[in-house]
């Protein structure tokens, strides 16, 4: 099966506020990073979003991270690898502090 047009990257929802400033617009492709990684996206500015807060949805393949940047958009690249528990195994947060910028 073919891919979806514009299925990727992922976009990564942003809040009107915290876009204007970084000079993004919805629809532009930016760069999510923090000191684990970094991901491409693609920005949705809207105000269904808290205001200094970013979403970038789980399900996004791990793609071949050339220059160390996942770019499917893929949060995992961003997030502590640490379980729950040892009996849970489940995903210790769906939190981490990120930058968001253009992609340059």
């Amino acid at each position: 099966m073919a891919d979806q047009p514009d299925a990727r990257p992922e976009r990564l929802l942003i809040h009107p506020e915290d876009a204007r400033p970084r000079g993004i617009a919805s629809g532009d492709l930016v760069l999510v990073r923090n000191a684990r990684g970094a991901a491409r996206a693609r920005a949705v500015v809207t105000e269904d979003i808290r205001l200094g807060v970013v979403a970038l949805p789980t399900g996004a393949w791990y793609g071949d991270a050339s220059e160390n940047i996942d770019p499917h958009g893929n949060p995992n690249v961003l997030t502590r690898d640490k379980g729950t528990s040892s009996l849970g195994q489940g995903c210790s947060a769906h939190t981490t502090l990120v930058e968001v910028g253009p992609l340059s």
